[in-house]
């Protein structure tokens, strides 16, 4: 049993509630989260295979592409197996160093995808102003070097919050009602003054996915307004379709994580399990999708998905 507090005495164990208030059903609440892991490890492999294979979809936008099913599966792979031990056996213990670990790579994997995004619009972007420029301008050495970027950016934002937090001294409590470890739901258990991780963490906010949320509708103001000077009905809706999937794609990725973070901040009278629930679901949700939408909404990945699950019947 892991002990409680103590004054004086800094944790290096604690443990992790689950949904706090809906223990008695986590067995059924782990079915879902069951379903998404598998749906977004199957998908996104399916994705990746597709796409490394395929010369036909040797492309700028499918390489970026296969970056975000790579950061899907990565951020999957590191919170979800966590919460399904919690709910099937309650193994909600975990060190200080495992959830400082954690927390690491689930913070450096959400910036990383954002910052994917942020390319992809650029991609998009590039696609529909300068289409004959296309293949020149985004060779597959700017297209490894974009991804070292990005992956380098993700993770040096991050590597200072590892000694913001080892900093700390845990004496206040040890049980985390949540299902992962996260920055300041962790910080927040210290008995030392946490000012500099909070303004830290806001910093890395504001210079990564607030930014990228910047460049990426200014992409596509740029990218409407060329699409409306084309002279065609019929090019600019094809001009217009190519950006669909990756539209929906960022308002799945956005939009429960700005929903999140407003309820956080504001909504002081919501029930706990409500704001973990809402936290699962950024994490959860755009995995299992990413590779149905763009399935769906694109033809190459589509045709390519139904000849190597069908192959007999092409």
């Amino acid at each position: 049993m892991v002990a409680l507090n103590h004054t004086g005495v800094s944790h290096k164990l604690f443990r992790l509630l689950g949904i706090p208030g809906l223990e008695d059903k986590h067995m059924w609440i782990s079915i879902p989260f069951f379903i998404s892991y598998v749906i977004a490890l199957l998908g996104n492999s399916l994705l990746i295979f597709i796409i490394l294979t395929r010369r036909s979809l040797h492309e700028p936008m499918f390489f970026f592409l296969c970056m975000l099913s790579g950061a899907d599966i990565v951020l999957s792979t590191i919170t979800v197996p966590q919460a399904l031990a919690i709910f099937w056996f309650g193994a909600g213990e975990i060190s200080l160093d495992r959830c400082i670990t954690q927390l690491f790579f689930i913070h450096s994997t959400f910036i990383s995808e954002s910052g994917i995004l942020l390319v992809m619009a650029f991609d998009r972007y590039i696609a529909i102003c300068y289409p004959l420029r296309y293949t020149t301008l985004l060779t597959n050495s700017l297209i490894g070097k974009i991804g070292v970027t990005i992956f380098l950016r993700s993770y040096g934002t991050i590597f200072p919050i590892i000694f913001l937090l080892k900093r700390l001294t845990f004496c206040r409590n040890n049980i985390l009602p949540h299902t992962g470890c996260e920055h300041i739901i962790l910080a927040r258990y210290a008995c030392d003054d946490i000012h500099v991780n909070i303004w830290y963490g806001f910093f890395v906010l504001m210079s990564t996915v607030v930014l990228d949320v910047m460049f990426i509708f200014i992409s596509y103001m740029l990218i409407l307004h060329a699409v409306f000077r084309i002279p065609s009905k019929d090019a600019r809706h094809k001009a217009l379709n190519t950006c669909g999937s990756h539209v929906c794609v960022i308002i799945l990725f956005y939009g429960p994580g700005i929903f999140s973070v407003l309820t956080e901040r504001f909504g002081r009278h919501i029930l706990p399990h409500v704001h973990v629930l809402l936290a699962n679901v950024c994490i959860l949700a755009p995995p299992m999708l990413n590779p149905i939408i763009y399935g769906i909404k694109t033809k190459q990945i589509r045709d390519q998905v139904i000849h190597v699950l069908f192959p007999k019947e092409i």
